[in-house]
């Protein structure tokens, strides 16, 4: 027999007097309540059925599926001093600083998240162990190292892996699928972290795109890339690229294209608009300069891509805890999300149902339907009406385990 986990993985409840905001887009339903056993929702019933006495009364809180960041890194390290301390780190410090990580990660409300490059293999362990009970965290999906080309960007860390060539590509490809990889992600252009480069940089060749797509689709992982001009996007998407992190200078010409290939874009538009953040951490001018300054073209390129008809998802890029402008990293890029011309309705699809579709992950959990996890946040205002509402999360359960409720600890206060 093994030892028990030390941490709840699955928890068995009910919950009543909330208004349910699926993740598929649709309006508040009132009058519900949540039975949950063994960490998934069991059946949705009427709050006066049987099956909801004496459950776990919510104050008619707002409740939505748990958040999907897809853009995500534990072990991100910038230009600058802060970013540097973390370089620094030995394997053992950097595995504890990214097992913290996930634990704050869940309590600001994201419940799955997509790593899109991690140093030195530390994300597989730190899954296994979030799997196993051993740390709290969400549900990791992750890329392990991205894929470079020499010198190219992120190359400065081992977060990245350099590869040149289709050969050299294709073997990094099955390197991080060995490993245990969900997904694959490309270095194909430069961007704002990279001194010697540009945004606007190539730096994979077709070939290079060619061999570490074809080769991630015939082991079935899905492949995302960092990626910031037109061409370069253009390129990739003819190839079957399935998906593009940052998209700083799309065109009409080039989201219609992404649109009718089923290429989906995670913004992240926080990433240009985060001054306070780069202080924090010390970022030098040249970067901080470089990001401010995309601010405007890359909002304009995510209008081009809803415009299109582009699937956008949640990313965050920056860590989703972080304290940032009066709220979490994680909210202010929904708020982006919404003021850059998303519905709620659809900012909310798009930081749940949509990643875990894209994620192969459809059924399992981002709605709060039977047979779903149980992952969820609760909030006192509804997230349909603005989605600034998620700047009051008070309640956090994963796999039915009640991770962070404020409102208990303010009755215990009182």
């Amino acid at each position: 027999m093994s030892a028990p986990a030390s941490l709840a993985l699955q928890g068995s409840m009910v919950l009543t007097n909330l208004r349910l905001v699926d993740g598929d887009g649709s309006e508040p339903q009132e009058g519900l309540a949540l039975v949950i056993e063994d960490g998934v929702i069991a059946v949705v019933v009427p709050e006066t059925s049987p099956a909801a006495r004496d459950g776990v009364d919510l104050g008619g809180a707002f409740v939505m599926p748990g958040l999907v960041n897809m853009h995500n890194h534990f072990s991100l390290s910038l230009p600058g001093p802060g970013g540097d301390a973390v370089s620094a780190l030995g394997p053992h410090d950097l595995a504890l600083y990214m097992a913290d990580a996930a634990r704050r990660t869940l309590l600001a409300g994201v419940t799955t998240v997509r790593c899109v490059a991690e140093k030195g293999g530390a994300d597989f362990a730190l899954r296994r162990a979030i799997d196993a009970g051993l740390v709290a965290g969400p549900r990791i999906r992750t890329a392990g190292r991205a894929l470079c080309c020499t010198g190219g960007h992120g190359h400065d860390t081992d977060d990245t892996l350099e590869c040149d060539g289709a050969d050299g590509f294709a073997r990094g490809v099955r390197s991080q699928i060995s490993l245990g990889a969900d997904l694959i992600k490309l270095m194909i252009s430069g961007g704002i972290a990279g001194e010697h480069e540009q945004i606007t940089t190539p730096q994979l060749t077709r070939d290079e795109m060619a061999a570490a797509i074809s080769t991630a689709h015939s082991w079935g992982r899905r492949v995302t890339a960092h990626a910031g001009p037109a061409a370069v996007i253009a390129e990739a998407v003819e190839l079957g690229l399935d998906c593009v992190e940052h998209g700083y200078e799309l065109t009409p010409e080039v989201a219609a294209l992404m649109a009718a290939h089923g290429t989906a874009l995670v913004p992240t538009l926080v990433v240009t608009r985060a001054q306070a953040f780069f202080d924090d951490l010390g970022v030098p001018p040249w970067m901080q300069e470089r990001s401010l300054a995309a601010g405007d073209r890359h909002l304009q390129s995510y209008r081009f891509a809803l415009d299109a008809g582009v699937e956008v998802l949640l990313g965050s890029d920056m860590p989703p805890y972080w304290h940032f402008e009066e709220t979490t990293a994680i909210v202010r890029e929904l708020e982006h999300m919404q003021q850059g011309g998303l519905a709620p309705l659809d900012v909310i699809r798009a930081a749940t149902s949509a990643p875990a579709r894209w994620l192969g992950d459809e059924g399992r959990y981002g709605m709060l339907r039977p047979g779903h996890a149980a992952d969820l946040i609760a909030m006192p205002g509804d997230p349909t009406a603005g989605i600034e509402a998620l700047r009051g999360i008070d309640f956090v359960m994963r796999g039915g385990v009640v991770v962070r409720d404020d409102r208990a600890r303010a009755v215990v206060a009182s």
